[in-house]
Order: structure tokens, then sequence, then C-alpha cells
């Protein structure tokens, strides 16, 4: 019998729960996307010493709706509002469209020159 294979990285472990669940999988990619855009402005709005409120008084907005901004649970991010929020913060978004690596068996190596 095979031992299991033990492993302290969490993005191994999650992609072992997911497996081929392709539903799941977008899930997760999705919760993926809206950790890091809430950590970014959370980031930004941090590094340059405003409260929740400032911000939404400079972009013009509410703080309800920098709170929710910053919520890794938030789903409902608009290029629009992400734009101001960046404009507030002296900032620019960029969006960038790459290849899709679901596991590190995914990920092709390059080949040695002959």
């Amino acid at each position: 019998m095979m031992a299991k294979k033990t492993t302290s990285d969490a993005m191994s472990i999650i992609d072992r729960m997911i497996g081929d669940d392709a539903e799941t999988r977008e899930l997760y990619e999705q919760a993926k996307v809206n950790v890091h855009v809430a950590q970014l402005i959370y980031d930004a709005r941090t590094e340059a010493g405003l409260s929740q409120t400032e911000l939404a008084r400079m972009v013009g907005t509410t703080q309800s709706v920098i709170s929710r901004l910053e919520d890794a649970d938030y789903e409902g991010h608009s290029l629009s509002m992400l734009n101001r929020v960046a404009q507030a913060l002296n900032r620019e978004v960029k969006i960038d469209l790459v290849p899709i690596v679901s596991s590190l068996e995914d990920v092709s190596l390059p080949r040695p020159s002959v």
C-alpha cells in the first residue's frame, strides 16, 4: 500500500480537495480574484494612510461601499468603481488575461534546445 503524500502547501491541499470538479474549481477561482482585489484595495488605502470614510469621501461614495470592496466575499466589483478608487489613491487599474494553470501538472516546462 502506498503511503499518503502529506504537504503543508495550502495551494496543493486546495487543488487536491477540488480535484476535477469544474464547478467547484470555478467558484474557487472567482473567490481567489475577490480576495486579491479586496486585499489590493485595503493595502493601497492603508498605505495612503486613509480611513475607509476618507477614501469614500474622495471617491464620492459611502464608507459602507469601501467596506464592501475590501470584503473578500464581495463579488460586485465594477471596473468603474475600481477606477474611481484607483484614481483617488493615485493608482491605475491594470487587467491582464493570462493562461489558466490549474495545478502543477499543467505547467509546461521549456524544452531543452538541441
